[in-house]
């Protein structure tokens, strides 16, 4: 039995698509015989506020659905601020190294979460003090995003991290890339280095119909005949979520069309303050929800929306979203280009595919689904069957397990 530790900024209780990812590889790596532990902040996000029961604790652990979790003290405050952002990284980078240094046993193997990219320096740590073998998950290639989405805009912190990322690269026994995309640009940088590809998919016994508890349409005021649009997922700036607004604005006179966006980010205000500019009777707003609310509301919904901003840099994102509602046979309206739509668009017609950023083609793509009942159930059956039989997370899970056995 290998024991294998994962370091992670972000872990349940939090929510997000991280979180589950790390949370289902964590259980199905133990079901197939590794010893898994999780070393992790305190639960923070998205609120940027530290959860009750965390509060004003250096270290602490806990055992979550069978998986014993570390967790040590991270600085957090409700800022975009870049000093704010980077106090945020760096504490946890230098408190988990004193855990996984001063606290915790040795491993074989440390899977590190990437990004933050910064945590690479705790897990190049414990790689040469410990002697583990490093295995480096980047499920976003940063600096690369932090640079051309203009978030990080010093040529010198830009300079280091481009540094920092070629040096964990090289000390990295195994690189794991989240699409395709990302799994290529680095073995394009680094043709010797091993990079195995380790996509999202679902947990079947978590993602199913069978999970929905009431009728979340009915209980928030929506009737039988509406049809609605769903956006789950942070309001951010990559997702540019004005394009749902704006074609809401062009479906205003469909009294049936509604537009329910679920979430909480950096975007909030701005989305807010135009949905009132634009008068949206029909949008709504919901703040972030627990995981096990989730199932009621995609269920409840007709469609869901998966955008991204139109930059060559999405042409290899998969968007963690799609999962989710593909499960739960819901079509996909896809406002991303490149690998997501020749994987679940061309190949798997799991949806409909509108341009980024253009809201007109979207409000055509959502007549379209809501004026053809069939062929709008045949996409969302296309979905569910697809997801299930090519991104299953058990599936997913064992061949890194028997990758591992390798290294």
């Amino acid at each position: 039995m290998r024991r294998i530790l994962i370091l992670t900024q972000y872990y349940p209780p939090e929510t997000g698509a991280p979180q589950n990812r790390l949370s289902s590889l964590a259980k199905n790596l133990k079901k197939f015989g590794a010893h898994v532990e999780v070393l992790t902040a305190m639960p923070n996000y998205p609120s940027m506020q530290i959860k009750e029961g965390y509060k004003r604790r250096w270290f602490m652990k806990e055992v979550i659905e069978g998986i014993v979790v570390y967790r040590s003290w991270i600085y957090v405050k409700n800022s975009t601020a870049i000093i704010s952002r980077l106090l945020n990284y760096f504490s946890f980078v230098f408190s988990a190294m004193f855990t996984a240094l001063i606290r915790l046993k040795k491993y074989d193997i440390v899977i590190c979460e990437s990004p933050p990219l910064f945590l690479g320096i705790t897990a190049l740590a414990i790689k040469s003090f410990r002697r583990s073998k490093l295995v480096f998950n980047v499920s976003d290639l940063w600096p690369e995003s932090a640079e051309k989405l203009d978030i990080v805009k010093s040529k010198s912190l830009l300079k280091l991290a481009y540094a920092l990322e070629a040096r964990i690269y090289k000390k990295s026994n195994l690189i794991t890339g989240q699409t395709q995309g990302i799994v290529h640009s680095i073995s394009s940088r680094n043709p010797t280095k091993k990079v195995h590809w380790l996509p999202n998919g679902i947990d079947k016994e978590k993602l199913n119909p069978a999970q929905v508890q009431y009728d979340w349409r009915m209980k928030n005021g929506y009737s039988a005949d509406d049809f609605i649009v769903l956006y789950a997922g942070i309001l951010g700036h990559a997702q540019v979520l004005d394009v749902i607004l704006n074609a809401a604005n062009r479906l205003k006179s469909e009294n049936n069309i509604k537009f329910v966006l679920v979430g909480d980010g950096p975007q909030k205000d701005f989305l807010y303050n135009l949905k009132d500019e634009l008068q949206l009777d029909n949008v709504t707003f919901f703040p972030n929800q627990p995981a096990n609310e989730m199932p009621n509301i995609i269920q409840a919904s007709n469609t869901a929306v998966v955008p991204l901003k139109n930059i060559p840099l999405f042409h290899g994102a998969i968007p963690s979203k799609l999962f989710e509602n593909l499960a739960f046979s819901k079509p996909i309206l896809l406002g991303v280009d490149g690998e997501a739509r020749e994987l679940f668009i061309d190949k798997g017609k799991c949806g409909l595919f509108f341009e980024p950023e253009n809201d007109e083609q979207l409000a055509a793509c959502i007549l379209q689904l809501k004026n053809d009942t069939a062929l709008c159930n045949q996409l969302g059956t296309n979905g569910a069957a697809y997801v299930s039989e090519y991104f299953d997370r058990e599936k997913i899970a064992k061949g890194l397990y028997d990758i591992l056995q390798t290294i």
